[in-house]
């Protein structure tokens, strides 16, 4: 192993230009003007993946395509372990554009973090795997497993044909276990084991009142605002103890074990650190669980946004004739996300008033994954943290989702590692992005680490 791990340390400085050459793609899949940018981005990481002696092919889909590389196979071999790495070359829209310090696709280096978007969701951490690997190859160490890299550019709209991909390429990708690093951790100091994601469920509210904007004077009082209507309905729906207040939206909930609890608890971040972090005056949530549980182990009910009337330059007196809201409900193990959807749904036609007419579109929806940290495979991944990164991992749940992780059970059989890189503060989904490069270069060590660890199991 000393051998790779020498040629990652010695290269660290065109690792991390490489990096930057994939961070200035523009690869935003929720805007359909940036589609040649992602097509221009799987296919500089296929050229990539070539040059670093991968098989590397770009698979077309309905929508942006998946980039499939494969650590090269000896014919003839009998069948050993298979692992697979999951990532996304798509980012999240870079706006607000007036936030960020220097322009998000043009990364900057500030010490040791590289500023960019998608810098730490997901190329930085994906890219870390890819290293290892060349480390491997370009030093003839024989690799322990087969490996396959499927790096999607759908995953921050859904994945919507990942799902589709892998039925279709059941027996191609039929692996041991799938490796994601899309998560983080808390600290340097505490490398971490995700072994929960919540799940989801999105949906647009929208309430239409008069059949065009009104003048406030003449009509104001005696037809009933969308926008006061709205928020009247939204009101309702979480109690001043910060519980959502829909019946039935708990019922399915499992309690949190003594195990569990005593896991959160040796999690470093502190409320006041969590406080100043998020930058609110105080922080708030569900009575009776700490913020680390609040945000990675119970339900929530979010405004996403809202919408109406008049948004420009001074007053413009009206009543506007339509109200919207986009909300997303985390889900936690255990939780159906039909099931919400329905129970939230219909609530909120019950409590809709009769003086205007409510439409809810259906946006996605994704289960929670929960996997034992106690199995092998966790162990092995634990290992290799700890010898990575020189200090004693922590298992954490974490808040956000990532839907495929299920369809990889559901049709692959495969339970999915979770070993993120990133850390709280790098702003991912919001303005100046992050990645530490210090998490760069010892996940890059880890990932070397795991195969040897995963097949040791």
């Amino acid at each position: 192993m000393q051998v790779v791990l020498d040629y990652l340390k010695q290269n660290q400085t065109r690792f991390v230009a490489e990096l930057c050459e994939l961070l200035r793609f523009p690869s935003v899949s929720a805007q359909p003007h940036h589609k040649k940018d992602l097509l221009a981005c799987a296919e500089w990481l296929v050229s990539h993946c070539h040059r670093i002696g991968l098989e590397a092919k770009l698979c077309h889909t309905d929508g942006h395509p998946i980039v499939l590389a494969k650590t090269p196979r000896v014919k003839g071999r009998t069948r050993r372990p298979h692992y697979m790495v999951y990532g996304h070359y798509d980012v999240q829209p870079p706006e607000p554009l007036d936030l960020w310090k220097t322009p998000p696709f043009e990364p900057r280096l500030a010490g040791r973090l590289l500023f960019a978007r998608g810098s730490t969701d997901n190329k930085g951490q994906h890219f870390a795997h890819l290293k290892a690997i060349e480390a491997y190859l370009a030093t003839g160490t024989p690799l322990p497993c087969d490996l396959t890299f499927l790096i999607e550019g759908e995953e921050e709209v859904g994945s919507a044909n990942l799902a589709k991909f892998l039925k279709s390429h059941q027996k191609e990708l039929a692996c041991d276990a799938v490796v994601v690093s899309d998560t983080g951790m808390p600290s340097p100091e505490h490398p971490a084991l995700t072994y929960s994601l919540r799940g989801i469920i999105a949906f647009e509210i929208t309430l239409h009142g008069p059949a065009r904007d009104l003048h406030s004077g003449g009509f104001g009082g005696s037809v009933n605002n969308p926008a006061m209507a709205l928020s009247q309905l939204l009101g309702q729906l979480r109690d001043q103890n910060g519980r959502v207040a829909i019946p039935g939206f708990y019922d399915d909930v499992k309690p949190l074990t003594t195990y569990e609890r005593k896991q959160f608890a040796r999690l470093p971040i502190t409320n006041s650190e969590l406080q100043k972090l998020t930058g609110v005056k105080k922080l708030f949530g569900e009575r009776g669980f700490t913020p680390t549980e609040q945000r990675s182990a119970r339900p929530t009910f979010e405004i996403n946004g809202l919408t109406s009337g008049y948004q420009g330059i001074g007053t413009k007196t009206i009543v506007p004739a339509v109200a919207s809201a986009k909300i997303t409900c985390r889900l936690v193990p255990n939780q159906n996300p039909a099931r919400i959807r329905k129970v939230v749904c219909d609530h909120l036609k019950k409590i809709c008033p009769p003086s205007v007419r409510m439409e809810i579109q259906a946006g996605h929806g994704a289960e929670a994954y929960l996997v034992s940290p106690t199995s092998a495979q966790a162990q092995a991944a634990l290992r290799a943290l700890r010898e990575a990164f020189g200090h004693e991992p922590v298992l954490q749940r974490e808040g956000g989702s990532i839907p495929i992780v299920n369809d990889f059970k559901k049709v692959l059989g495969a339970d999915t590692l979770l070993l993120g890189l990133g850390l709280p503060g790098d702003n991912a989904h919001s303005p100046n992005e992050s990645f530490s490069l210090d998490c760069f270069e010892n996940g890059q060590r880890m990932s070397a680490l795991l195969w040897r660890e995963l097949t040791r199991a």
